[in-house]
């Protein structure tokens, strides 16, 4: 496939990578020199210094040739309209473009993406998905993320281990057997700064973060497992009223009305404006580093704080001190990922990378054939794949035993006829059967070749 990325932002630059290292045609576009030399000082693709919105620039780029274009620079209107030229001079069949200005995303206002105006065929928002990805996560209290799969019958659920864990120091394979009634399959494990797929025999530790596959219906089996009271929170703190914190707190209007949302906002000005944008959230002017205002918040009795100002370094001071406070758990923001082992060993429970989760949604348009959904859990991690077992594909009659045979692909569900089946190394794959899969990067082509489908294309 041939794919032209405008930005070479760290949304562009993993994103080209993921789509290089998968035998793709990929060229990149940006207006950077600097970007542009650490592209190919880095990546194998085709590197052009210019601006995307230009038509010759995207002609030297191959769109007369591109299936796919992903606009992600900086600027909302040059996205636009290099979706727009990509479309009526050079007819490049799918176009994907990031959008963070909200008024754009206006309800009112849809009808501008189509293919009667402006030519999107999937628009991104940064904000809104990380929005709705933390408040997925809070539907379940003691996790940090979770994943929907299988039109919500599994749940991919991470959770991090402390010395009250009921099986720290427990091999993997034995988690089951102390609760005869749970089936899951532990699929990934971050390690201090390690992520691997874990194996039967490895061994729990105290501060592991542990990804797991679990039925809908054993969600609260699993977290009794590792020692989290499952119930939904019911106060939720938000610091900093940006797009990401205001996007946040109306979806929790929107889909958790039960929860007591508050904001704090040091900017009086942009405090006043998200106080008119909401109808029942709390919007308390002050220093989310300030204990007094916190305390005004009630931070003692707040299951959850979200840090979600534009600087790293208060998203994490400010999570510490509210969880120094009596915050239960706090997910803190940080957009430099490189920061993110050393927050989390502090005591921050969950790092949100609105890098990894907005690359992760694009990828989900980025495939075809059978292969139902992608989700990245982090740069050299792997991804969890969703995918459909076909009469042509290979996977038929084989068990999962001989699946894992390389110790690269860890099966963590299949759905058989309507019911979840948490499988065994002796569970033979059948027709139809949809898989889940924890996949390694390095076992990306491996599992094309079996599914006979290459996820990376549409």
């Amino acid at each position: 496939m041939r794919v032209i990325i405008c930005g070479a932002g760290q949304v562009g630059f993993n994103l080209a990578r993921y789509l290089s290292e998968r035998d793709n045609h990929v060229t990149v576009i940006d207006s950077s020199a600097e970007l542009i030399n650490k592209l190919n000082d880095r990546l194998d693709v085709k590197a052009i210094h210019g601006f995307a919105s230009h038509p010759d620039v995207l002609e030297s780029a191959g769109g007369a040739s591109a299936d796919m274009l992903i606009a992600v620079t900086y600027s909302d209107e040059v996205n636009m309209i290099a979706c727009e030229i990509a479309h009526a001079l050079f007819k490049i069949p799918t176009k994907i473009s990031r959008i963070r200005n909200q008024t754009y995303l206006d309800p009112k206002w849809s009808r501008l993406f189509g293919n009667e105006h402006l030519s999107i065929d999937v628009v991104i928002s940064p904000e809104v998905e990380v929005a709705k990805a933390i408040s997925q996560s809070l539907t379940i209290s003691g996790a940090f993320d979770l994943i929907s799969l299988a039109d919500g019958r599994v749940n991919v659920v991470a959770v991090r281990c402390n010395q009250d864990t009921p099986v720290i120091n427990t091999p993997i394979s034995h988690v089951t057997s102390l609760y005869p009634e749970l089936d899951l399959t532990v699929i990934g494990i971050v390690r201090e700064d390690q992520n691997f797929l874990p194996q039967p025999n490895d061994v729990l530790q105290i501060g592991d973060a542990v990804y797991f596959a679990v039925a809908q219906e054993q969600i609260p089996l699993a977290m009794a497992a590792f020692g989290v009271e499952y119930q939904a929170a019911h106060r939720l703190l938000i610091l900093g009223g940006g797009n990401i914190g205001l996007s946040l707190a109306q979806e929790m209007e929107q889909s958790h009305p039960g929860v007591h949302v508050e904001i704090i906002e040091k900017d009086v000005t942009r405090a006043e404006i998200i106080a008119s944008s909401l109808k029942k959230t709390i919007v308390l002017c002050g220093d989310a580093l300030d204990s007094e205002v916190l305390q005004e918040a009630s931070i003692a009795t707040t299951e959850t704080v979200v840090a979600l100002t534009e600087d790293d370094r208060v998203n994490a001071l400010a999570s510490l001190l509210a969880k120094r406070l009596g915050a239960v758990r706090a997910l803190t923001l940080i957009n430099n990922t490189s920061h993110a082992p050393l927050v989390t060993s502090l005591g921050v429970d969950a790092i949100i990378s609105p890098r990894k989760i907005t690359v992760s949604k694009i990828l989900q348009y980025v495939r075809r054939g059978r292969i139902r959904s992608v989700h990245s859990l982090g740069e050299n991690f792997g991804e969890i794949i969703e995918a459909e077992a076909v009469q042509a594909s290979s996977l038929i009659g084989a068990t999962i035993q001989s699946l894992n045979s390389d110790k690269e692909i860890i099966v963590a569900a299949i759905i058989r006829n309507g019911e979840v089946i948490i499988p065994h190394a002796s569970t033979v794959i059948q027709l139809e059967d949809r898989i889940i899969l924890m996949v390694e990067n390095r076992a990306i082509s491996k599992i094309e070749k079996l599914f006979s489908a290459r996820i990376d294309y549409y």
